[in-house]
């Protein structure tokens, strides 16, 4: 823990890079602010808890974590995880939710799995990724158009069903906001400023909206003031409340009922689930982020230390009201593009959001709801990666290829919970079969077969020699060793060598003890040719010791050859 922040401070850095950081951070604050309460929108919360997730969890991350760059706050990632949550359990257990997968987040960092998660398989994170985009752009059209719909629910074809019957309803008002901010979204890059083009596009959305509402009688659109309201000491607001958020315990958070949703095992046994799958689609985000921005910024993280960090700030931002965050990869490029190199960027990303608050809330409630829209469809099209996904389809392995579909479908028509669970248990099934093809046995001549080959011509009669090359666990122990107890007649004497054997697990020790055993029953000597002395260790505690005529340890093949003739001489 503290990884990130101890090896910032041990570096001392001048005051011209401590600058350069709170420029980069202030620029990161100003592309995070709008991001934050869209994603929070798109969740089903109000803007407000995004902000308040970028201001808490953006500086407890960053203070906590393992990497010096990542920017944490709310992802589009999270959308289609949490949008299910709120719409079933309320915001008290989307934050419930997320408290629990803080809890699983630092275990997960403390049981050292980050390295683990990093090696996720890229179609499984492709998949993953263009089907949230395609979720998250689909659920947007509502506002883009002023659809007359009441609610989005039901799977993804019934969504598409509804949003198709409520075409004839377009709003032209609506859409017409929305079309501006998006075209403006599409060709501000060519300007090749440094201003962000989403605060450009919100900008002129708005100064578009209120100026038609001054010329035409009766042009109006929906805002965030107009959607969202705030009760401070019994006067009703519109938009987002210039205060900072109180410290509550998630389960006093209202639920679906507008009560709260209580701390009870039952509670906690029916959103564990949901923490689960937050906690893993979070520390997969953080770590791919992670591994990026090493590239970018030609930094080290920790990955466990990075887990642990985005635990605790899962665990307090819930106090604050903010949903669960993850490290965002286009806030952390951003962030190290700028001259970000310390945590302190994010620190002051985060303050930023917080003056923000203070300062411009009620400018902020003018904001379209169609602009919003039209910033999360941009955010939705970068985020699927087409073009990966395109390019994986065309040149990947078959199997890559059902994994990506795979990963694609079940994000688009189910819900992240089931893709994820499906998305890792693929990871763990694609990495044990390729693990399994790694490893595999060579009789006599083979051509990998390293000692054993210079000593194939030179092999007394009664000598058959197998090498064995990988790790030996419970996937490709049998695999490995199923034909070595079927020997001709005339052995006398098995030699395994095991030069190349990388692993034993307890799948493979009895394995070796069933062929021990099975060699025995045919009067035939067994000789484990340099084996790890850690691994003849665990054979040793199993049972699987020395014994004249029936095994034998050596360290070489000349070695091995000399026991046959002293040991296992000829009758």
């Amino acid at each position: 823990m503290f990884y990130a922040l101890t090896h910032s401070v041990r570096s001392k850095p001048s005051l011209s890079i401590l600058w350069s950081n709170i420029l980069s951070g202030l620029t990161v604050g100003v592309i995070a602010l709008p991001l934050s309460m869209a994603l929070a929108i798109a969740s089903g919360v109000p803007p407000q808890n995004g902000l308040y997730t970028a201001i808490v969890a953006g500086i407890v991350i960053a203070l906590t974590g393992g990497s010096k760059v990542n920017v944490s706050g709310p992802t589009a990632a999270f959308v289609v995880l949490l949008l299910p949550i709120v719409q079933q359990y309320g915001l008290g257990g989307l934050l419930f939710s997320g408290f629990m997968a803080g809890i699983i987040l630092v275990l997960m960092g403390m049981l050292r799995l980050g390295s683990l998660i990093e090696v996720m398989p890229y179609p499984v994170t492709v998949g993953f990724t263009a089907g949230i985009g395609v979720v998250i752009a689909t659920l947007q059209i509502k506002d883009l158009l002023g659809l007359d719909v009441a609610s989005l629910d039901g799977h993804f074809p019934e969504k598409v069903v509804t949003l198709i019957n409520a075409l004839p309803s377009v709003d032209w008002r609506e859409a017409f906001i929305g079309t501006v901010t998006f075209l403006v979204l599409v060709l501000w890059p060519r300007v090749r400023s440094q201003i962000p083009g989403h605060l450009v596009a919100l900008l002129v959305g708005s100064c578009a909206a209120l100026g038609l509402v001054a010329m035409i009688d009766g042009f109006a659109v929906e805002t965030i003031g107009s959607r969202f309201q705030y009760v401070i000491d019994g006067v009703t607001g519109g938009g987002i409340p210039p205060v900072l958020p109180e410290l509550m315990w998630p389960w006093q958070q209202p639920g679906p009922n507008g009560e709260p949703i209580g701390f009870s095992f039952g509670v906690v046994n029916t959103l564990v689930g949901s923490a689960l799958s937050i906690a893993m689609l979070g520390a997969i985000e953080s770590l791919l982020c992670a591994v990026v921005a090493d590239g970018m910024s030609g930094e080290k993280h920790n990955p466990n230390d990075e887990l642990i960090g985005q635990g605790i700030g899962n665990l307090i931002a819930p106090l604050f009201s903010g949903i669960p965050a993850t490290a965002a990869l286009a806030r952390t490029a951003a962030n190290i593009r700028a001259g970000g190199s310390l945590p302190l960027s994010s620190v002051v990303h985060s303050l930023f959001i917080l003056a923000a608050i203070l300062a411009l809330a009620p400018l902020l409630a003018y904001i379209p709801m169609a602009s919003m829209a039209a910033l999360l469809i941009m955010v939705a099209w970068n985020m699927s990666e087409a073009r990966h996904f395109v390019r994986t389809l065309r040149i990947a392995p078959r199997q890559d290829v059902i994994t990506l579909l795979t990963c694609f479908s079940l994000t688009v028509l189910f819900d992240m919970v089931v893709a994820v669970s499906v998305g890792v248990g693929l990871a763990a099934v694609l990495f044990i079969r390729r693990s399994i093809a790694l490893t595999g046995v060579d009789l006599r001549g083979a051509s990998n077969a390293g000692e054993a080959q210079a000593h194939a011509q030179d092999l007394p009669k009664g000598v058959a020699v197998y090498d064995i090359k990988g790790p030996l666990f419970f996937g490709s122990a049998h695999k490995a060793i199923r034909h070595i107890g079927m020997v001709s007649p005339d052995v006398r004497v098995v030699i395994l060598e095991m030069t190349h054997v990388t692993m034993l697990d307890m799948t493979a020790i009895v394995s070796m003890e069933s062929i021990v055993k099975e060699l025995r029953g045919h009067r035939i000597g067994l000789i484990i040719n340099n084996l790890h002395p850690r691994m003849i260790l665990k054979l040793r505690r199993a049972g699987v010791r020395k014994r004249i005529g029936q095994v034998a340890f050596s360290r070489s093949m000349d070695e091995a050859l000399e026991i046959y003739k002293e040991k296992f001489p000829d009758e």
